[in-house]
């Protein structure tokens, strides 16, 4: 591959070194932050040389080259711009400073929920067995006791979640805002503190108020359920507390900027915060909900075909604040079913280009996409071929809109939030078959529509291999020697955990395959080796690329977004250019410590080269020691 080549062509479409404000890489993704996104020709740099994918995220123009290549184009590309070398943490800060004050009001909201989605899905999930249960039991579909202890407490369970959102939301708010996470947790259990009457129990009026001062009355009801109050509420606690630090002497700073820091700002959120921002939040849920209740599902027909735009956009990270809310106002979110068609849309247009297209290159990253939208993560379908093709992007805009008009007419609702796709049936089986009919007519008129009018061609691109040098290690004894025979290459497990799907990591370039196939293991251990003999052709803290002497090229990459920690916390046992045996040490790693950051430690171990062989099959669904069989590759 020629890096001079593809670092020149990669200035020329994002518009000269005149447009760039800031660029570091990772392991796989050149990253940008470009002065102005107009001047970027998105098409023409997907065509460019050795690049693999074209996306926008976090105000930064991801440019995926792949392992051993990206470093390469990297030191080619900062020499014709003259410019140097930023870290991540300078790109990060430089995308974020770019952004318009909507942008980062929507970023931070992402940042508040995204982290505490596994445990809001969790509990709809159950929310929506336990419904679906009661109603077998009461209609004499199923014999069960609905008082067995097992019940009575998955009962309980199944909505703590949501009667302590606030606690929730207040630790991750906290930590947003530049809090103490453990205050804002406190401000969170006083807004649902059991001396106050329970906002699910509100249907026969309020039983107590506040004479605040003699000048005006607040209702003592707690705040279960509600989002926008309680993010208000430790905003202002943490501008408190930041503001106190820098002003009470350090000797009383551990005593007086918790104390009052809690205490002012409970005192204003019971009497001020709360009420006021509890009639906003009310306003607006009851004001979305009548739109998408319009006579003849017109409302949800237009959001629905408007909801993967707002994806685009990355305003879709507060519709949790609207999933929320109706689940407080409605005990169910009809916003849900709207999301998950306007996705399952995006998948089946991806799906029609996939099955359509003679293009082999397009067709391998365009059906795990689609698999992948399906499943609710769009981003791959939608920025990967969709938007790039254009005409099926509309196309499931239009499928979208349908199947959301489907839901508003029937009235579908969702018990839960955080899961769209095939398994958002299990967020609404109060109603399975209207999800399943709602599923069909959304991906079928998308389908239709994109395999008659929404592509007709697409280009093509081609992996290039990495050059490779010689060293050797020190062998650590835990593996035995790799079999080949009848066209299939075994591949080890570098490390030790459950071996899993790419799907599981959560990242949408690793879950869509852009990189190529392969699997990913949740560690028990933090220890990586070398899974065959191979030349380290990357080294980049969280990471490790190799090329085999067998021919495979390979990328273990350590956690999800761990390139923020520049290397902290992980101790590398190889250095580039260096020749390891199977079995050898590769690197170690604090998972405690990366999992306090905030990251997840969860590896993709991906054959970069995947489309140099016939397939790559995945031994996974179990525990797996290091030097066990991972991948099967088929020559």
């Amino acid at each position: 591959m020629d890096y001079k080549k593809a670092a020149a062509e990669t200035m020329q479409y994002i518009g000269g070194k005149d447009n760039i404000v800031s660029a570091a890489h990772c392991a796989t993704r050149l990253r940008l932050v470009i002065a102005d996104n107009s001047k970027v020709n998105k098409e023409a740099l997907e065509d460019a040389e050795g690049v693999k994918g074209v996306f926008e995220a976090s105000g930064q123009l991801q440019i995926i080259f792949g392992t051993g290549v990206v470093n390469k184009v990297y030191d080619e590309f900062i020499a014709m711009a003259g410019i140097t070398a930023a870290s991540k943490e300078e790109v990060k800060q430089a995308a974020a400073s770019k952004a318009n004050p909507f942008q980062r009001f929507i970023k931070t909201l992402g940042d508040i929920f995204v982290p505490i989605i596994p445990a809001i899905v969790a509990s709809g999930f159950l929310m929506g067995i336990m419904e679906s249960l009661n109603f077998l039991i009461n209609n004499g579909y199923i014999n069960m006791s609905n008082e067995s202890s097992l019940f009575v407490l998955a009962n309980m369970f199944s909505n703590t979640a949501y009667v302590f959102l606030p606690v929730l939301i207040g630790f991750s708010g906290a930590k947003v805002f530049g809090g103490n996470p453990f205050l804002g947790g406190v401000i969170g259990m006083i807004m649902v503190h059991p001396n106050l009457q329970n906002a699910w129990t509100m249907t026969g009026g309020v039983d107590e108020y506040l004479n605040v001062f003699g000048l005006w009355k607040v209702p003592l009801v707690g705040y279960q359920g509600h989002v926008i109050s309680v993010i208000i509420a430790v905003f202002v606690m943490a501008n408190i507390e930041k503001w106190l630090h820098k002003r009470v002497p350090a000797m009383l700073d551990l005593f007086v900027t918790p104390l009052v820091s809690v205490f002012v700002t409970g005192f204003l959120t019971m009497t001020m915060i709360g009420p006021a921002f509890n009639i906003v939040e009310s306003s607006i849920i009851n004001g979305i909900q009548t739109l998408i209740s319009l006579p003849f599902g017109i409302g949800s027909l237009v959001m629905g075909a408007l909801y993967a735009p707002t994806v685009v956009t990355g305003i879709h990270h507060m519709y949790t604040i609207i999933d929320l809310g109706q689940i407080k106002e409605f005990g169910c979110t009809y916003w849900l079913p709207l999301a998950s068609s306007a996705n399952i849309a995006q998948g089946a247009a991806a799906l029609a280009v996939a099955l359509k297209t003679r293009d082999q290159k397009l067709k391998a990253m365009a059906l795990p996409s689609s698999l992948s939208a399906f499943m609710g993560i769009t981003e791959p379908a939608i920025f990967g071929v969709n938007l790039r093709f254009f005409r099926p992007f509309v196309c499931a805009c239009i499928g979208g809109g349908c199947g959301a008009m489907f839901a508003s007419i029937t009235s579908l609702g969702a018990t839960g939030t955080g899961v769209t796709g095939i398994f958002g049936i299990l967020l609404c089986l109060n109603a399975p078959v209207k999800y399943i009919l709602m599923f069909a007519i959304s991906a079928g008129v998308a389908f239709a529509l994109s395999w008659m009018f929404g592509y007709k061609n697409a280009p093509q691109t081609v992996n290039h291999a990495p050059e490779t040098t010689d060293k050797t290690l020190e062998a650590a004894p835990v593996f035995t020697e790799p079999k080949e025979a009848q066209g299939e290459l075994e591949i080890l497990a570098p490390m030790q955990g459950k071996a899993v799907s790419l799907a599981d990591t959560g990242d949408d370039t690793f879950a869509a395959e852009v990189l190529g196939k392969g699997a990913a293991i949740e560690p028990s251990e933090g220890k990586v080796y070398a899974p065959f003999d191979a030349t380290v052709e990357t080294l980049m803290g969280h990471a490790v690329g190799l090329t085999g002497e067998n021919g495979v090229e390979m990328l273990i990459h350590i956690g999800i977004d761990t390139v923020q920690l520049d290397g902290k916390h992980y101790t590398p046992h190889c250095t580039e250019g260096q020749h390891v045996k199977a079995g050898d040490l590769l690197m170690e790693f604090d998972m405690e410590a990366i999992q306090a950051e905030g990251f997840k430690t969860i590896t993709p171990v991906i054959v970069t080269n995947a489309d140099d062989y016939a397939d790559v099959l995945t031994h996974i669904g179990r525990q797996t020691k290091a030097g066990e069989t991972l991948l099967t590759v088929k020559k």
